[in-house]
């Protein structure tokens, strides 16, 4: 593990006292300009994904002269590749401003030509490594891979990945999204993968197909999306799903039926989102106005209430700038000791492993 690898561990000791916002500070004519552009568009966007909804709701509120026109919201990441690309043309409400994808995806987009760069006022607190150098993309939120219970279903809670194989788990097993699209689905396979012993990267993608494709013939995988919904109606009694989605649909639960969320023991990966704007934005100041809003004290804590320990995390807290409340709602520091921060090169080989042999070796159509 590199040392900016370190410096993005989730056990950090912090000392957290302010609740003041100091907000990142965009320009007055980017400002004006996207007031005057009227609208951003987003995709890919749930409310109930990193506290989404009330970011959105605290950026509408501060600048109430733009419309934010949401598009698919449940959309994976492939998803918002495909949309840019479908609408270079196009300036109207179908063309989205932004982008939220998995870090092998920024990457990919700028090589593509996808992306305009932008760096936001707090450019400098943004870990290197999860950064493109010239701003065509950068992190904005991280977690762990997770477990998400059904507790009335499963009578004994899984511990650990190894766990999922036995004959008790028959039909409870589900992904949070399709692992041929969704970045949260495809780092799932590569969590199961480490957790049998596999590098990160091309082995641990191999090695995750092949578990899956066991627990897809025992019986005991779910080709459904799993979410807050199907866990409830019974069809999908145990979600691969990141932390704070998980933590996130526990309090949308609220008890009814009762939930656990569990931190494997072995495998525990940790995963990094990144922000961009469309090449082809047909509102660029508003994008940018919007990675303003993103990346601000309030941003960033709006996301944390949403369970995500977002990008400028230690920085912020080494300033005192993170509400002791929120730290209290997030599981014990120890599930996290473990957590590995794989490199781009590594999400980018298990990428390609599991998108490409996903249909040959598992063959579940996920949907």
């Amino acid at each position: 593990m590199t040392k900016t690898h370190r410096m993005l561990s989730l056990t950090t000791a912090i000392v957290v006292a302010s609740t003041s916002f100091a907000f990142a500070e965009p320009s007055a004519e980017i400002v004006a300009a996207a007031k005057k552009e009227g609208m951003l568009t987003t995709v890919a966007l749930p409310h109930d994904w990193c506290g989404y909804g009330e970011v959105i709701a605290a950026f509408k509120k501060k600048y109430p002269e733009i419309t934010v026109n949401e598009l698919n919201p449940d959309a994976g990441s492939a998803d918002e590749v495909e949309a840019i690309k479908a609408n270079k043309d196009n300036k109207g409400p179908q063309a989205p401003d932004v982008i939220d994808v998995g870090l092998a995806f920024g990457p990919q987009m700028k090589a593509e030509g996808l992306l305009q760069p932008y760096k936001v006022s707090t450019w400098s607190e943004i870990p290197d490594n999860v950064k493109d150098a010239e701003g065509y993309w950068y992190g904005d939120y991280y977690g762990v891979m997770s477990l998400l219970v059904n507790k009335d279903l499963v009578k004994t809670v899984p511990a650990d990945w190894s766990d999922l194989t036995k004959p008790e788990y028959a039909g409870q097993v589900a992904l949070a999204g399709d692992p041929r699209a969704s970045n949260q689905a495809i780092l799932g396979v590569l969590a199961a993968g480490m957790a049998g012993g596999a590098k990160a990267g091309k082995e641990a993608g191999e090695a995750g197909l092949k578990y899956f494709a066991e627990l897809n013939k025992a019986g005991n995988f779910v080709p459904v999306i799993g979410k807050a919904g199907t866990l409830a109606q019974g069809a999908t009694p145990i979600v691969v799903m990141w932390d704070y989605n998980a933590l996130s649909a526990k309090d949308t639960l609220a008890g009814n039926p009762p939930v656990e969320v569990v931190v494997p023991k072995s495998g525990v990966l940790a995963g990094v989102y990144v922000q961009g704007i469309s090449a082809y934005a047909p509102h660029p100041n508003a994008a940018k106005l919007w990675m303003e809003h993103l990346y601000s004290d309030e941003g960033q804590v709006g996301w944390l209430k949403g369970y995500c320990h977002p990008i400028r995390f230690n920085a912020m807290a080494k300033a005192g700038k993170i509400p002791k409340d929120l730290l209290d709602k997030l599981p014990p520091a120890a599930s996290y000791e473990k957590a590995y921060f794989p490199t781009l090169k590594e999400v980018d080989d298990n990428k390609a492993a599991v998108t490409a042999a996903w249909d040959k070796v598992v063959g579940a159509n996920v949907k």
